[in-house]
């Protein structure tokens, strides 16, 4: 009897160990529940505060004037830069958003005498009065699809500067770092990567630039570019957060859909083959990365071509190049945020423009001997 006394003192022991283990635990889960709980309320709470004081006026008590300059051809961008270094609004990026949000345009070049005091509504206002008729020197385009290195050239000849002098400042180390600092949303890290053959590739939006000086400098006109690069991202941001696409990753799926693009092409449906191939981990094996690897045009990629050692070798590597290889128009950009939904995982461009999608190789084949032969 006695050794059965001992063997249920010895189960009681076990079991009053086991719950005050499990009360420990207990305790050690809610105080680490408790713990993250505050940090993300604090992380929350910082964040909503922040944004909240952005959004008041500087120094509400201030009656000192300030006069901001505007002038004409500025971005969305630029404008809310000028802001804040004048000290009229807390943070641009936040006036930029608000005023996207807002849907508010139509934002005026002249001289302007506003106050630290003013609401985001006031300036708003404000902005849009002031106008400054001002001759254009000249335009800059730069088509979609264009390369640093031809931009460089269109750059050098509209500024009357040698194309080495442009492609090489496009390229400065120094330089780089500077317009890093200055839109960060836009160039990050990744533009740095060992692989990555041109931090600026894809990075400089085409259009056509008004400029009102005779001879702006290299920094001027790249710096007015990635402005308007800013403004069209900042309008796509949601769709890429949906998609947990970085800008790099946008700009460079982007800039193959513009490669791969006619006239007639339906860029969702070129997006959606290559999404499709991602989404298997079948190699892309788009022939403009394996020019672009290569560094010089060719009239007709061969089969010695797609042998190249490159990592934008969409051939012999799986997933996006390290870059973007052009720059994309914003059809391009759409596209890539938009693919349509397919199960295509061929397309072949014909000497008319067309396009024809596919489904198996079988089928590629058999339009590729059609349209365009062994």
């Amino acid at each position: 009897m006695s050794e059965m006394n001992s063997n249920e003192n010895k189960l009681t022991n076990k079991l009053l160990e086991k719950q005050s283990e499990a009360k420990i635990v207990r305790r050690i889960v809610l105080i680490i529940f408790i713990i993250t709980l505050l940090i993300l309320s604090g992380i929350v709470g910082g964040g909503y505060l922040y944004i909240k004081s952005a959004l008041q006026p500087v120094n509400p008590d201030s009656t000192k004037q300030v006069d901001v300059s505007i002038p004409i051809g500025s971005s969305p961008t630029k404008i809310a830069n000028i802001l804040e270094e004048n000290g009229i609004v807390k943070n641009a990026k936040i006036f930029r958003y608000y005023t996207k949000f807002k849907n508010e345009s139509g934002f005026q070049a002249g001289e302007y005498s506003l106050t630290p005091s003013m609401t985001f509504e006031e300036i708003i206002a404000s902005l849009k009065t002031g106008k400054i008729i001002e001759e254009v020197k000249f335009t800059l385009t730069i088509p979609e699809g264009k390369q640093l290195v031809q931009i460089a050239k269109i750059i050098g000849e509209k500024t009357n500067q040698g194309e080495e002098e442009v492609f090489n400042r496009l390229n400065d180390e120094k330089f780089i770092a500077e317009l890093m600092k200055l839109y960060p949303s836009v160039l990050t890290n990744e533009i740095l990567h060992e692989d990555i053959l041109y931090p600026l590739e894809g990075y400089l939006f085409p259009a056509t630039y008004p400029f009102y000086k005779e001879n702006p400098t290299i920094e001027d006109v790249v710096k007015t570019m990635l402005d308007k690069t800013e403004d069209i991202l900042i309008k796509y941001q949601g769709l890429a957060d949906e998609k947990d696409m970085s800008p790099h990753q946008l700009l460079t799926m982007a800039s193959l859909i513009e490669e791969e693009a006619t006239a007639q092409t339906d860029r969702q449906k070129i997006a959606s083959v290559f999404y499709n191939r991602i989404n298997i981990d079948m190699p892309l094996q788009t022939d403009p990365t394996v020019i672009y690897a290569l560094g010089e045009h060719v009239d007709r990629v061969l089969y010695d071509h797609l042998e190249v050692d490159s990592p934008y070798n969409t051939y012999k590597v799986r997933g996006l190049p390290p870059g973007p290889i052009a720059n994309a128009g914003e059809m391009s950009i759409e596209a890539a945020l938009n693919p349509s939904e397919t199960d295509y995982l061929y397309f072949l461009a014909t000497s008319t423009g067309e396009v024809i999608f596919t489904r198996t190789l079988n089928e590629h084949n058999r339009e590729k001997a059609k349209h365009i032969g062994n």
